[in-house]
């Protein structure tokens, strides 16, 4: 059963991306990672404090990531090759 619970959670956020623009996912996925490894640095008596600096900047540089992913598509959406 403990097996199953893992494998649970990651289909229930994969289905969470589905309608989410490049710049939605990440932001999201820099705010999860962010906070994460925040709550690690920020040691024992730390940790919520370490989450949240860790999910705002992970957030912030996720969407920034993401924004410049989902322009780099706009911008060569027509072109298909070299032009004869």
């Amino acid at each position: 059963m403990k097996q199953l619970l893992p494998l649970a959670i990651l289909a229930a956020l994969s289905i969470s991306f589905v309608g989410c623009t490049p710049t939605q996912r990440g932001a999201a996925t820099g705010a999860a990672a962010g906070a994460g490894i925040g709550a690690l640095a920020g040691g024992r008596g730390n940790r919520a404090e370490g989450a949240l600096i860790g999910g705002a900047i992970g957030g912030a540089v996720g969407a920034a990531a993401g924004s410049a992913q989902q322009n780099r598509r706009h911008n060569h959406g027509g072109y298909y090759g070299p032009g004869y």
